[in-house]
């Protein structure tokens, strides 16, 4: 019998569900059993892709093309689960799958309701995400919070499961709050009634996960599991980590959460080997020497906005163990620095500088400036998706001279549109319905720095992007100079490209960060930090030489 454990929330959100469900299944992982996880989101919309940054933080995307919700990425970077368009599931997709059934008269004339149909509709989704006949558990993260009327029919689904699989096949993993008042005092009261609020619906929780700003003491524990039922051992202070969320795996271990999960469960597993995690954290605790890399964005007062982008840096920074510190510039900033020596002023500090995806017009200017300081500088630069067409309109402009260059995402009447839709997509009146979503190949070009940093000549990467560099200038632009470096199959799109004569200037239309683990951080973003390191070394070694003199 498959196993099944959901992961729900209590008092209030971002409380860390989803790294908390990320971190055990990296565990049970460590143990040698095979693990598939899912988010479910209490929202209406079909999926994140509408959603702006500052509401939801970034969107998540998977090889099949889903735009997700950023915990998805944290189960990617976390464990090894496969995660695809099943992996989503959110009250818009199960709503209009029963609409849909319904108006072909699949019910047969029965009135369609929440019970059962709606809910035997979230489990059946439920039940595909760990189909496969080699999957030993799956763990499902419930979005909200334990009270939301949202979340209802998804923990009425998780009930109904627990009745008719068992006990010992479903469990409960609830994550609340144990804040702290005036005087430094703990207060358990509102993990009791987020219980009580859990046990309402039908469902007792088999562990609970007290988030605390400090660990929690025995007598404390023993309180919590007097009043909610839960026995003392799985009562697991889930208390503040001191320098990365990478701690959580190795706080969960040293609680047992694992055995826990696996005694309940039936299960049995290995040893589990936390060598990894502790380098990660090693290297990321490191206070001195960082090395400072700017992330030059349009929706930097949300830190969940660049999630992965950020994530994949630290990843790079672990590859080189070197600590990475980030700059968060806001692109607008750019805009109203007065001058070219105010943009320095901005920059002075910083090792690299990233620019990632993003969409309309705001702060894309301070984006452009971004890339010329970086490209006259020598300063390492990586440009992702938004990024890469960034550099193409800078270059068009300070090389080539077209002073007007630009993107006609951004002004729809340029002049010289060397970023611009494909011509077959001009007439798309749905806003998706011109991204290019999912893995697909690029080919890189022979001799080039991107090539190299693979050391494959075809690879395959995510895309979510609506917007391409303009084949109308991509001769004229090559024959200025940059290098054009990576291409669809057909050659038709461009997918990378390079500045001349530059230690480090690379942009790629699709998005690395998504691949990206702190135990394997992908290529592209190893070789960044390494070069930006390297940058840092050789200013250094000016300052010296210069003080010397």
């Amino acid at each position: 019998m498959k196993k099944y454990i959901f992961v729900t929330g209590g008092v209030c959100s971002s409380l860390g569900k989803g790294i908390a469900a990320a971190s055990l299944g990296s565990l049970i992982e460590l143990r040698g059993l095979r693990i598939r996880m899912a988010k479910i989101d209490p929202y209406i919309n079909v999926d994140a892709g509408t959603m702006s940054p500052y509401q939801h933080g970034e969107v998540y995307v998977t090889d099949d093309g889903a735009e997700t919700d950023l915990d998805l990425g944290n189960y990617a970077r976390f464990t090894a689960s496969p995660l695809g368009r099943a992996s989503s599931i959110t009250t818009g997709q199960v709503y209009q799958e029963v609409i849909d059934r319904e108006r072909e008269g699949k019910y047969l004339g029965r009135t369609v309701q929440v019970i059962p149909h709606i809910t035997d509709r979230i489990k059946q989704r439920i039940f595909a995400v760990g189909e496969h006949q080699d999957v030993d558990v799956t763990i499902v993260e419930v979005g909200g919070t334990v009270g939301d009327i949202e979340s209802v029919p998804f923990l009425e689904a998780a009930r109904q499961m627990i009745h008719e699989l068992g006990h010992q096949n479903v469990m409960s993993v609830h994550l609340t709050l144990v804040p702290e008042v005036a005087g430094g005092e703990l207060k358990t009261k509102p993990t009791q009634h987020s219980v009580k609020e859990l046990r309402a619906i039908g469902i007792q929780p088999d562990v609970l996960l007290c988030r605390a700003p400090r660990a929690l003491d025995d007598d404390m524990r023993r309180k919590i599991a007097l009043f909610t039922n839960v026995p003392f051992e799985a009562v697991i202070s889930a208390y503040d980590v001191d320098h990365t969320i990478y701690e959580i795996p190795l706080i969960f271990a040293r609680q047992q959460f694992d055995t826990i999960v696996l005694d309940r469960l039936g299960l049995s597993g290995g040893e589990c080997a936390l060598d990894d995690w502790e380098h990660v954290v090693d290297v990321m605790s490191q206070r001195t020497d960082p090395v400072r890399i700017a992330v030059v964005g349009k929706y930097i007062d949300l830190n969940d906005s660049y999630k992965s982008v950020d994530e994949a840096l630290f990843h790079g920074g672990i590859a080189n163990d070197r600590r990475v510190e980030l700059v968060k510039v806001d692109s607008e900033t750019l805009e109203d620095a007065d001058g070219g020596e105010a943009v320095a002023a901005i920059f002075c500090d910083v090792d690299g500088i990233l620019v990632p995806g993003g969409f309309g017009s705001r702060g894309i200017e301070g984006m452009v400036r971004a890339a010329r300081y970086a490209r006259t500088n020598g300063v390492p630069y990586f440009g992702i998706c938004l990024g890469l067409q960034v550099m193409v309109i800078e270059y068009a402009r300070s090389v080539v001279g077209y002073q007007d260059a630009n993107s006609t995402e951004f002004e729809p009447d340029t002049a010289h549109p060397v970023v611009a839709l494909l011509e077959e997509q001009v007439d798309v009146r749905k806003y998706g319905g011109t991204m290019r979503l999912g893995a697909s190949e690029s080919n890189l070009l022979a001799g080039s720095l991107i090539r190299s940093i693979y050391d494959e000549p075809v690879i395959m990467e995510r895309h979510r992007h609506r917007y391409e560099v303009s084949n109308r200038y991509r001769r004229e632009i090559e024959e200025a100079g940059l290098m054009v470096t990576g291409v669809t199959p057909d050659h038709s799109l461009v997918e990378s490209v390079q500045w001349p004569d530059h230690p480090w200037g690379i942009g790629v239309q699709f998005h690395p960060e998504f691949k990206s683990k702190p135990v394997e951080a992908h290529p592209l973003f190893a070789a960044f930090v390494e070069s930006s390191i390297a940058h840092a070394r050789r200013d250094a070694s000016a300052v010296r030489v210069g003080a010397g003199a």
